[in-house]
């Protein structure tokens, strides 16, 4: 059984809840229960990768921090763990389309496969799905099709 350590945090994008094992950040979600499964040892004690997660945070919502040093630890699918490392390559301010993500990921023709994984993302921010639009500029949806979400963060690491 894995132990979770879980919390919660306001940002200026709602509540974010967070999940970190003791040795790297497993999940951040808008939604309470999304990771949560009864696989898992859940304590809200917050140890000092918690703490960590938390200052990370703050500081990128504030603008101070673009990039992010906590440990992460996922697990997915091949092609999801592909997409995933695929999308920590785009760069802080900058945006890159589905087909170039599918590309990078090795399987070019498989655009709404990546728009799947991106939903599934277990951490996002730190893992920047949202810096995946689609092709001609558009916004696609984002965690749970929150675009507003994706134009604030987007917004954040482009200010004007």
């Amino acid at each position: 059984m894995m132990k979770i350590y879980v919390n919660e945090m306001e940002t200026p994008l709602g509540k974010v809840y967070l999940g970190v094992s003791e040795e790297a950040v497993k999940y951040i979600s808008y939604d309470e229960a999304s990771f949560l499964d009864d696989r898992m040892d859940v304590s809200n004690l917050e140890i000092d990768l918690m703490q960590q997660l938390k200052i990370e945070l703050e500081a990128f919502f504030a603008g101070e921090k673009n990039d992010f040093s906590v440990p992460i630890e996922v697990s997915g699918t091949a092609f999801q763990m592909k997409v995933w490392e695929a999308l920590q390559t785009i760069p802080y301010g900058e945006t890159v389309s589905y087909k170039e993500i599918a590309e990078l990921a090795g399987s070019p023709k498989a655009v709404r496969a990546v728009g799947q994984a991106n939903r599934a993302n277990p951490i996002p921010i730190i893992i920047p799905c949202h810096r995946v639009i689609r092709a001609g500029g558009k916004l696609g949806g984002y965690n749970g099709n929150d675009v507003d979400r994706k134009v604030w963060l987007l917004n954040l690491e482009r200010p004007f």
